[in-house]
C-alpha cells in the first residue's frame, strides 16, 4: 500500500515536509524530531488508510489533533505522524444535550459556539487547543470543579484501531477501550475520529474576583491560599498566579488571584467568591475587586496574555497534599528564579473526587502547581530551559503525581497514573495494540 495517492502526504526530505512538520507544533520551541512520513487526514477513510500503511511498513504512529502539547508528544523520530486536525466537524443536538465533534475541533471555538446558544462544555482554558488531545488526557476546563473533568462528559467515541478497524466505544461497546480513552492521553492506542459529548446548560453568570499582591507577600498569600483551598465553593476555581510583570499594567512582580466563578446570579457569584477576600494581608493588595461580571470570551482573552503565539514554552507540574509550611521553601525558590513575564507560576485549588479514582485519569490531589517558562529569543534557550523541571524536581518529594496536560515526561520522569490503573491500561493495550503500533508517552517505550 502507498500513501502517495492521498492529497496531503509528506515524506521526509520531500518538498512541503518541513512546513507540515512545523505546522503540527504550536510551541515556538520545535523539537529536533523527524517522522519518516506525515499524513494529514481529511476523513475517517484517510485514518484507516494511514494505519494500514503503518502496519504494512512497520511504522510506529504518533497522532496530532491541536498541537498544543508543550513537549510536542506527537512528534517522534521515525514512523508515521498522523495529523487529524482537519477532522473538525461539530454537530450539536440541543434537544438531547449532546454533540458530535471531531478531534481537530478547537475546544475554545466549541465553547464559544455553545455559549452563543446558552449551552456549555468544560473546555480548556487556552485558545486553540484541539478537543482530541484535551479530552484524551482528562480535560480540566472551565467550571470543572462543579461539573467534572471534560472526559467525564464523553459519552462515546468512534475509534480506528491499530489494524485499521473502525469501532464505536461506550460503556456497553468495548467498555475497556472507552475506559482507556478517558485519561490515557498520548498513551492512548487508537485514533479517535469523533467524540459524542454530553453538553450542559450555560450558567447564567460568569464572573471573577481580582486581587493583586506585591510578590513580597508570597508567604502570607500562599499560606492562606493553601489553608482555604478545601473550603472554596465548587463553582469557583481558585487560581493564584505569580509573574514578574503583570500584563494588566502592573509592571512589577505580582501575585494575582483572578478566579472564575459560574453561578445563576450576580448575588450567588459574589457570595461564592467571598472567601477569596479573606486573605490576612488583603489591606495591602494593590488591586482589591471582590467581584465583577465578565464573559467567557473575555476570560479567554485574559488567559492568552500569558501564552502569546510565536514564543518558546516549557511546562512542568505537580499534584500535592503537602501543607503550606512544607511548600513554601519551594515556592520561594520558584519566585526567586522565575524568568521574565510571560513566564509564570500557577497555584490551583483542585476539587479531587474519589469517584474518579477508578478512571484511568484517576490521579489528582488537593493542590495543583504548574510552571510555564515562556521566552522568545532562541539565544535564551540554555538560560531558561531548566527552570520548570529543576524546580518541580526539587519539590518532587512533596508530589503525589503530575497531570498529563502540562507534563514534560521526556525531560523529567514522574508518576501520572495510579499503579492499578497503569496495570489495567497495559492489559487493554495488549488487546487493542498488541504490536505496540502507537507511540506511548514521552520517556516510555
Amino acid at each position: 500500500m502507498v500513501l502517495t495517492s492521498l492529497e496531503k502526504t509528506y515524506f521526509r526530505g520531500a518538498p512541503g515536509y518541513e512546513a507540515a512538520r512545523r505546522a503540527t507544533v504550536w510551541n515556538g520551541l520545535l523539537p529536533e524530531r523527524f517522522p519518516d512520513v506525515i499524513m494529514q487526514a481529511h476523513d475517517t477513510a484517510d485514518v484507516v488508510t494511514a494505519l494500514r500503511y503503518a502496519r504494512e511498513n512497520g511504522h510506529k504512529v504518533g497522532v496530532r489533533s491541536g498541537g498544543h502539547s508543550w513537549a510536542a508528544n506527537h512528534l517522534r523520530d521515525g514512523g508515521l505522524l498522523l495529523d487529524v486536525s482537519r477532522l473538525d466537524h461539530c454537530r450539536v443536538d440541543a434537544g438531547r444535550m449532546t454533540a458530535e465533534v471531531g478531534p481537530g475541533k478547537s475546544a475554545s471555538g466549541f465553547a464559544t459556539e455553545l455559549d452563543a446558544q446558552g449551552l456549555f462544555f468544560p473546555s480548556g482554558h487556552c485558545e486553540g487547543i484541539g478537543l482530541g488531545g484535551f479530552l484524551l488526557q482528562g480535560g480540566y476546563g472551565w467550571n470543572s470543579p462543579a461539573i467534572g473533568m471534560a472526559c467525564e462528559s464523553v459519552l462515546g467515541l468512534d475509534v480506528v484501531t491499530a489494524d485499521g478497524e473502525q469501532i464505536y466505544c461506550d460503556p456497553e461497546h468495548h467498555p475497556d477501550l472507552y475506559w482507556a480513552a478517558r485519561g490515557a492521553g498520548t498513551g492512548f492506542f487508537g485514533v479517535v475520529t469523533s467524540f459524542k459529548l454530553r453538553i450542559h446548560q450555560r450558567p447564567a453568570v460568569v464572573g471573577t474576583c481580582l486581587y493583586m499582591y506585591p510578590i513580597e507577600l508570597a508567604d502570607e498569600v500562599y499560606t492562606w491560599g493553601r489553608d482555604i483551598s478545601a473550603e472554596v465553593d465548587p463553582r469557583v476555581e481558585l487560581q493564584i498566579l505569580a509573574t514578574l510583570a503583570n500584563p494588566a499594567g502592573v509592571n512589577q512582580p505580582t501575585i494575582t488571584i483572578a478566579s472564575p466563578v459560574f453561578a445563576q446570579s450576580d448575588e450567588e457569584a459574589a457570595k461564592a467568591l467571598a472567601l477569596l477576600g479573606t486573605c490576612p494581608v488583603a489591606d495591602k493588595a494593590m488591586v482589591n475587586l471582590p467581584y465583577m461580571p465578565t464573559t467567557l470570551a473575555n476570560w479567554y482573552t485574559a488567559v492568552m496574555t500569558n501564552y502569546p503565539e510565536g514564543h518558546r514554552y516549557i511546562a512542568d507540574n505537580m499534584f500535592t497534599s503537602a501543607p503550606a509550611a512544607e511548600l513554601l521553601p519551594g515556592i520561594r525558590r520558584i519566585i526567586e528564579t522565575m524568568p521574565p513575564h510571560p513566564s509564570h507560576f500557577i497555584f490551583t485549588g483542585w476539587n479531587s473526587s474519589p469517584d474518579r479514582a477508578d478512571k484511568v485519569y484517576g490521579l489528582e490531589d488537593e493542590i495543583y502547581m504548574a510552571l510555564y517558562t515562556v521566552w522568545q529569543d532562541p539565544a535564551d534557550d540554555d538560560r531558561y530551559r531548566d527552570w520548570a523541571a529543576s524546580n518541580m524536581a526539587a519539590m518532587s518529594h512533596l508530589a503525589t503525581g503530575i497531570a498529563l496536560a502540562d507534563e514534560n515526561l521526556g525531560r523529567r520522569e514522574a508518576r501520572f497514573i495510579t499503579e492499578p490503573n497503569m496495570a489495567r491500561l497495559a492489559k487493554v493495550r495488549a488487546t487493542y495494540d498488541p504490536d505496540g503500533r502507537f507511540h506511548s508517552w514521552m520517556g516510555r517505550r
